[in-house]
């Protein structure tokens, strides 16, 4: 297995707007500023807009369902209590309340347009206090101006939890007062200076509201920017260990594993051995003369023999089962699980025909005038108790029978060896 597959591909997972460079600069813009000043626009607010898209639907919904269902006790109630002129004078306006609430709550229901989603709700937010006021007009007399105070109430609520664009919130806001306004104006109790007076005290608690629900939202952008940033640099850092842990197991030269994976690799795998009944090879492969190679043409061609060495013998493994390392200086160690002497050999033959076939030049060799390599193979049941160390200690002693007997050769361990 190809180790830049394994320790990468494990680590490093792409986050989706942690990876768009010009949303993470408006991030890192945004958030070198004063915090008042943060202003969320083009595809940053749609990403900040989906994010909080839930939480504040589900608030929607709660909110229309309780006024809902708060109308409609209230209507009950007065019924049993009001006077019945007064009681049926409230009905019929406050009859429509709860088919609207329930409407918009239907339209919060799951993600739609957001232009839609915004025109519903502040449609639905101006008929239920267009709603409340009728109420209580129709009635009169006390319910008057009690009713006007419930409708801004409701409008204050509606400003402070609705987690909603400034344009929508100032648009609800406006509705609210200016049905204040009209209605004060109509009422028989009030003269115009006190309506005026009155329209004016409680706008200026509308706007303090809406300073105060636009300082939630800039917190609230604030804080998910500085979730996108913490992610950004989290993952940075992953890559960045991920790097590390590459080049800390990775040959620099030939691109396959080093002996410290190797090592890991082969704990870990005699660690799990209860789970397999099968048997594990070992081939200890060597570069016949190697260093009268290097002594002869260089270390620069030396070094290149050593990468297409190793590319053949990783080019005859089994993908995400058998390992290959660089061991030593052209020394490399293959580990193949679930394989049995034979396979195990006409493999290592493959290899050492291919290495031959490559015709790497190595005119200083006793053995031909290409490049050859030696291997030793030892196999045993992963059951057994002997170690990963004393398998390896057979396969290189097989090696050294290759060695002896001509090189350019393939031995197997035998159990009298």
């Amino acid at each position: 297995m190809d180790i830049r597959e394994e320790t990468v591909s494990a680590a490093l997972k792409p986050f989706d707007v942690q990876n768009d460079p010009l949303i993470m600069a408006e991030v890192e813009r945004l958030l070198g500023g004063r915090t008042r000043d943060i202003r969320l626009k083009g595809k940053i607010s749609r990403v900040f807009r989906d994010r909080i898209w839930s939480q504040t639907a589900k608030i929607i919904r709660a909110w229309m369902i309780w006024v809902a269902l708060l109308d409609v006790l209230t209507l009950a109630l007065n019924l049993l209590m009001l006077p019945r002129d007064v009681a049926l004078s409230m009905l019929l306006p406050g009859s429509f309340l709860p088919p609207v609430a329930l409407g918009v709550a239907f339209v919060w229901r799951k993600p739609r347009a957001h232009w839609l989603q915004a025109a519903v709700l502040i449609v639905g937010i101006f008929l239920i206090l267009l709603s409340i006021a009728l109420v209580g007009r129709s009635a009169g007399g006390e319910f008057y101006e009690r009713h006007l105070n419930i409708m801004l109430f409701v409008a204050i609520t509606a400003i402070i939890i609705f987690a909603i664009p400034l344009s929508s919130t100032i648009t609800i806001a406006g509705f609210a007062l200016a049905l204040y306004l009209v209605f004060q104006l109509q009422n028989p109790n009030l003269e115009i200076a006190s309506s005026l007076g009155a329209t004016l005290f409680f706008a200026i608690g509308i706007i303090a509201t809406i300073v105060a629900r636009r300082t939630m939202t800039i917190l609230a952008q604030k804080t998910f920017l500085l979730e996108l940033r913490d992610r950004r640099r989290v993952n940075q850092l992953a890559e960045a260990n991920a790097r590390l842990e590459h080049l800390a197991r990775t040959d620099p030269l030939t691109g396959i594993a080093n002996r410290r994976w190797m090592m890991e690799t082969l704990d870990q795998l005699w660690s799990r051995s209860r789970k397999y009944s099968g048997q594990v090879a070992m081939l200890m492969c060597d570069i016949d003369d190697f260093k009268n190679l290097n002594d002869r043409l260089g270390h620069a061609e030396g070094d290149r023999c050593l990468i297409k060495v190793a590319g053949i013998i990783q080019s005859h493994m089994r993908r995400e089962r058998d390992h290959v390392a660089r061991y030593g200086g052209e020394e490399f160690l293959v580990v193949l699980p679930e394989m049995e002497e034979r396979e195990a050999s006409a493999l290592a033959e493959r290899i050492r025909e291919s290495i031959e076939a490559a015709a790497l030049s190595n005119p200083s060799t006793s053995v031909s005038n290409c490049v050859t390599l030696s291997i030793g193979v030892a196999v045993q049941a992963l059951g057994d108790s002997i170690s990963p160390e004393q398998l390896q200690r057979r396969a290189d002693m097989a090696l050294y029978r290759a060695k002896q007997t001509g090189r350019n050769r393939v031995e197997l361990h035998k159990p009298g060896d």
